[in-house]
C-alpha cells in the first residue's frame, strides 16, 4: 500500500507491517491502523521512529523505546488491559512511548504514563494509562539523549 505522508512523503507500507489498535489511540479513537517507520537517510541515532497513521496520512507520532531514556522503566499493568492484543511473551512484546518535540529542543520529553504496547506476532496494539505516580507524562530526555550521543562519538 502506498500513502503520502507529511513526514516522509510517499512511502510504501507492506500490509504485513500494519499495526492495529482495536480502539484507536488516546485522543484519536477513529485512527486504528498504523505502521512503524523511520528515516533511513537521516539514521536513527536517538532511536526515534514514527507511528504513521494509515487512515490519516498527515498524522504521525514520534515514538521510542522507553528503556533508551529510562533504564528502570517497568510499569505494572493488569493482564486484563492487555487482553485485546492476545497472548504475548517477552520476545513478541514491543513497548513504545510518545515523544514530544517542542520548538525549544531542551524541553523534549517522552510520555512514560501512556505507553503503547504492541504484540509483534499478531500486530495488535493498545495504548494504556499506567496507574502509578512513578512515571511522568513529561519525562525530560534532551540531556539523556545528548549524553548518549557524546558517549557514542
Amino acid at each position: 500500500m502506498k500513502i503520502t505522508t507529511r513526514v516522509f512523503g510517499e512511502v510504501e507500507i507492506d500490509d504485513s507491517k500494519i499495526i492495529r489498535f482495536e480502539k484507536g489511540i488516546i485522543g484519536f479513537p477513529e485512527l486504528t491502523d498504523f505502521a512503524l517507520v523511520h528515516d533511513a537517510e537521516r539514521g536513527n541515532n536517538a532511536g526515534i521512529r514514527w507511528l504513521q497513521s494509515m487512515q490519516e496520512p498527515a498524522f504521525a507520532m514520534p515514538v521510542m523505546d522507553p528503556l533508551a531514556v529510562c533504564d528502570t522503566y517497568n510499569p505494572m499493568v493488569e493482564d486484563e488491559i492487555l487482553k485485546p492484543i492476545g497472548d504475548i511473551d517477552n520476545d513478541d512484546l514491543l513497548v513504545l512511548v510518545t515523544v514530544t518535540v517542542p520548538k525549544d529542543l531542551k524541553e523534549m520529553s517522552v510520555n512514560l504514563k501512556a505507553p503503547i504496547v504492541v504484540n509483534v506476532d499478531s500486530r495488535k496494539a493498545v495504548q494504556i494509562i499506567v496507574d502509578s505516580d512513578e512515571y511522568k507524562v513529561k519525562f525530560p530526555i534532551y540531556d539523556i539523549l545528548n549524553e548518549r550521543k557524546k558517549v557514542s562519538e
